[in-house]
């Protein structure tokens, strides 16, 4: 596979937190397009209206929204990873992005996930103290590997988000224990905060591969990832009263309707439990 493929494949799942059905569908429709250009580097506009014309002759409507939509998604990553100079679909129209539900633990099921790391040696430390961080301050998987010792203090921690918009969010105890602890194994003298065994700056792909070992380690019956714990850090305020507008501040996201899915979500929660435990649902 495609450096670019094997980098854009890591991103869907450790920093979107999708399904690796899902995954799998994008990889399909971007590899339909490759056939038909020398590289994703040489393909020009010209080339996506040539294959979008293809796709009419023998595809519904629906099929061809989707492939589009992958593309621009992979484009998208392609130009703000460096792989490309120009994203050569930035001028479509974006079609409507369906809307997913997102995955949410239990609170059960995120105190089982996190207490899972031994914490008697750097490792388990570490990866502790970064469970308690995504969740919870319910940060991105790749704002979580950038942070810096001094983002931290012992109320909150400074994230430098998308378009390098700066937030503060407040600092929960458990999470400043698990950073206390794991810092007393700290020797290496980096400014990163999250490190790995030879002293690296630690990478999204490696926390995504530990909260999976943790989640089969906890018997979790379905796909998490470290974006599963962004949602139910989003999803368990929301359900304990949280304003919608705060929670917005804390993800770091431009548009409250981004946001506001966790609204049906919760409202989703609501009607599951509903349906169990009511005797006339």
């Amino acid at each position: 596979m495609d450096d670019e493929l094997v980098y854009f494949t890591a991103y869907l799942s450790s920093e979107k937190g999708l399904s690796p059905h899902t995954v799998d569908a994008y990889l399909r429709d971007i590899k339909s397009f490759q056939s038909l250009i020398s590289s994703f580097q040489d393909a020009k506009e010209e080339d996506v209206m040539k294959f979008l014309k293809t796709l009419r002759c023998s595809h519904q409507p629906s099929t061809i929204t989707r492939k589009l939509i992958a593309l621009k998604v992979f484009y998208r990553f392609l130009k703000k990873e460096g792989f490309v100079e120009q994203n050569i679909l930035q001028n479509f129209d974006s079609p409507k992005m369906w809307q997913y539900v997102p995955e949410v633990l239990s609170m059960s099921e995120v105190t089982k996930l996190i207490s899972q790391p031994d914490q008697e040696g750097f490792i388990g430390a570490r990866d502790r103290a970064i469970l308690e961080m995504l969740y919870g301050t319910g940060i991105r998987v790749s704002e979580c590997c950038n942070l810096k010792l001094t983002d931290v203090n012992d109320e909150f921690v400074k994230v430098m988000g998308k378009g390098n918009k700066e937030r503060i969010i407040p600092l929960g105890r458990k999470a400043k224990e698990a950073l206390d602890h794991y810092l007393s194994f700290r020797e290496d003298a980096s400014k990163h905060l999250f490190l790995s065994r030879n002293g690296k700056p630690i990478d999204r792909i490696t926390v995504y591969q530990r909260v999976v070992f943790y989640a089969k380690k906890a018997e979790i019956k379905r796909d998490v990832s470290p974006h599963t714990l962004r949602h139910s850090f989003a999803t368990h305020l929301l359900e304990n009263g949280a304003d919608l507008r705060l929670i917005q501040d804390m993800l770091g996201h431009a548009d409250i309707g981004t946001t506001d899915r966790y609204t049906h979500v919760s409202q989703g929660r609501l009607h599951s439990a509903f349906e169990s435990f009511h005797p006339r649902p």
